[in-house]
C-alpha cells in the first residue's frame, strides 16, 4: 500500500528518511513530499496557501494504484486531514503524528511572520515537552532541514465538507499523551473535540516522545505506522 508521508512546518520529505526502512520492510510504499512553497522567497510564496499543500496531497493520492494510508506530523495533519475530506473513497487510514484532526475553519497555529514567509524558529523557542528528548547532536542533525513556510499555511483557516471523512479510520500516535489525556486536553478545544468525536472507528497511541519523533526515535515511529495499517 503507499504510505504517503506529510512533514509537518519547515520540514521536506527528507524529515521522513529514517522513517521508511521500517515501512519498507513490511511491504509498503512509502511516498513523502515536499510541501509547496518550501523554503521560497516571499515574492514566490505569498500566493501559496493550505489548499495548496492539500493540492499536493490529493494529487498524491490520485496518482496512487488503490486505496492509501496519509500520514501527516504535526501541521502536515491539516493537509492531510484535508486530502482525506477530498478523496474520502481512497483513503483507508488516517495517522496523525502529534496533532489531532481539525474541524472545519481552524488553521494550524498562529507564527510569527518575517519578510512574508514564517521562519523555523529555532528549539529553544518550544516547550520542553516538545524537545526534550533532542539531543544536541540530533538537534544539529535536524535544524538544517527545516525552511521558512509560506505566511498563509500556518494561518489560513482549512476547509472540510464531506462528512464522509469521518468514516475514515484514524490513528493518533501522540508524543506524551494516552488516550485519556487527550480527550481531557481535547474537551477544552470546542471545534477539535467535535471532530474527534464524529470519527466512528479511531484509536490513539502513546508514542513516549517529543513533538518530532522522527528525528528522536525514528525506528520506533515508522513501527507504529506499520501497525496502524491493517
Amino acid at each position: 500500500m503507499d504510505v504517503i508521508l506529510i512533514p509537518g512546518l519547515w520540514l521536506d520529505a527528507a524529515s521522513w528518511d529514517a522513517v521508511l526502512p521500517p515501512i519498507v520492510a513490511a511491504g509498503h510504499r512509502p511516498v513523502p513530499l515536499r510541501p509547496p512553497g518550501l523554503g521560497a522567497p516571499s515574492d514566490s510564496a505569498a500566493e501559496v496557501g493550505l489548499a495548496d499543500w492539500i493540492a499536493s496531497v490529493t494529487a498524491a493520492v490520485d496518482a496512487a494504484d488503490g486505496p492509501v494510508v496519509l500520514v501527516g506530523h504535526s501541521g502536515g495533519g491539516n493537509a492531510a486531514w484535508g486530502a482525506a475530506d477530498a478523496r474520502p473513497d481512497r483513503v483507508a487510514r488516517v495517522v496523525f503524528v502529534d496533532t489531532v484532526p481539525p474541524p472545519d475553519g481552524a488553521p494550524i497555529n498562529q507564527f510569527e511572520v518575517v519578510d512574508g514567509v514564517v521562519p523555523f524558529p529555532g528549539w529553544d523557542f518550544f516547550d520542553d515537552e516538545d524537545v526534550h528528548d533532542l539531543d544536541p547532536a540530533v538537534r544539529a542533525q535536524a535544524a538544517p532541514l527545516a525552511r521558512s513556510v509560506p505566511e498563509r499555511i500556518p494561518h489560513d483557516p482549512i476547509a472540510l465538507g464531506d462528512a464522509r471523512r469521518h468514516g475514515i479510520p484514524v490513528t493518533l500516535l501522540m508524543g506524551g499523551l494516552d488516550e485519556n489525556a487527550l480527550e481531557a486536553q481535547l474537551a477544552q478545544w470546542s471545534g477539535h473535540v467535535q471532530e474527534y468525536t464524529a470519527i466512528t472507528d479511531r484509536e490513539v497511541v502513546r508514542i513516549d516522545s517529543g513533538h518530532w519523533p522522527q528525528f528522536s526515535i525514528p525506528d520506533r515511529l515508522g513501527g507504529l505506522i506499520v501497525a496502524a495499517i491493517r
